[in-house]
Order: structure tokens, then sequence, then C-alpha cells
């Protein structure tokens, strides 16, 4: 008898222990009530597919690779210009930006790359220091210098590394040319171009890297220009 109780309990515990692996991956990691249909590695875990359409980029910071962010972004569209536009008085033309593309691309890949090399950066970061890099140089141009750097962290990063790679940008044209060809009113322009280019990509979700990654992708080994016609401001 003591065997007899002794084998049921044992496999009373194993049919526990099978149905506890069995259970284990049949909800969702983020809603723990429907069922998972993809792993998700944000959250490194298995998730349904109302939770990757809503929780993306909003509580799950989704890699950049992640193949279901990707077809995401396939229906995300550009925005309109909001009607308060900020630096609205910078203005630009197409043919600048032409004549300037060295600058446009050397800005951008030092755009992205800081941002890339920054940890949790997010979109509204790479805004914040291109904002505060904009009002630095703005304040210089008036002839009192006063460097506005962002309160945040993330921003203040990528607001550095930016800052430094133009730098060195300017000082590599001068080597090479024997005198200073971009001015501080071209990199001005330059920084509120990408400024208006990153109003029209963001997609609004409070870990959204929708602009990164437009010029991650923008960026290649082709280095494409984005278009500017949307971006400028009629005279």
């Amino acid at each position: 008898m003591l065997d007899f109780h002794f084998e049921e309990e044992m496999s009373s515990m194993h049919k526990s222990a099978r149905l506890s692996l069995y259970t284990k991956g049949m909800t969702c990691a983020k809603c723990h009530v429907r069922k998972p249909r993809r792993y998700c590695p944000g959250v490194k875990g298995d998730i349904c597919s109302i939770c990757c359409g809503t929780e993306r980029e909003v509580t799950v910071d989704c890699p950049l690779d992640c193949p279901y962010l990707q077809e995401a972004r396939k229906h995300e569209h550009s925005a309109e210009l909001p009607r308060d536009l900020p630096n609205k008085d910078i203005r630009f033309t197409e043919e600048f930006l032409e004549e300037r593309q060295p600058l446009v691309i050397a800005a951008s890949r030092g755009l992205t790359a800081a941002a890339l090399d920054t940890p949790g950066a997010v979109d509204q970061d790479l805004s914040d220091a291109l904002d505060s890099l904009i009002r630095t140089l703005r304040t210089r141009e008036s002839g009192v210098y006063y460097e506005s750097r962002p309160a945040n962290p993330a921003a203040n990063r990528i607001y550095g590394l930016l800052q430094t790679g133009i730098e060195e940008y300017r000082k590599q044209e001068r080597e090479r040319l024997g005198m200073t060809h971009t001015r501080d009113s071209d990199v001005l322009a330059v920084l509120v171009f990408l400024e208006r280019l990153e109003l029209t990509r963001v997609n609004g979700r409070p870990r959204g890297r929708a602009f990164l990654d437009y010029l991650r992708n923008s960026l290649g080994a082709e280095q494409h220009l984005p278009r500017a016609s949307s971006l400028i401001v009629p005279g």
C-alpha cells in the first residue's frame, strides 16, 4: 500500500510539472490574457499580435531590426509641418541643400551615429538635441555666445557628439581647402532642415524611433539626400 500511494503521488507531481511547463508560454508576456503569436525581442518573450501593435514603441523598446517593427514602418506616413513651426525665419532652398550636400550628409550621419551610440535614445532625444544646438548657434550669430545644452541626459550626449562631429567636419575642410568654407549660418540652416525632417518623420510614440530609422535607412551606401521641397517655407 505504501508503494502504491508513493507511486500515485509521484505520478500526480509529474502531471503538475508537465501542466506547468505547458501553460507557461500559453499567454502573452505583456497582457497575460491572450495567446501569444510571435516572439518579441523587446520583452524577450512571446506576445500576442494586439500587444505587438499597441505596445510597440509605447511601453516596449523595440530593436530597430525587429521584422515586425520594420513591417509596421511601411504603414507609417510622413506628417505635414505644424503651423507653429520652430525657427520659421531660417530659410533655405533646394539649391542651397544641393550645394551643401556634404555638410547635410555629415550632419545627418553625425546625428544618426550619436543617437545609435546613446543607450535608450529615442526620437524625442534627437529633437531636443537639435533644438538646443540650433539655439546655441543662434546666440553665436547674435554676437552673444551662450551654450544651450539639453537637461535630458540622452539628448545632452547626442548634442555633444553631434557638435563635435560638425567641428571635426569643419576642421577637415580647413585642412583640405586651406580656408573655412562652411559658415555658422550654413550649419544653422542644415540643422533646421534636419529639425523639420524630424517633425515630418516622428510617429508620436513615447519610445518611437521612426525618425532615427529613417535616417539610418536613408544614409546607406548610396548616401541619399532626403528631398527637401516639402520642408521649405515659402518666402
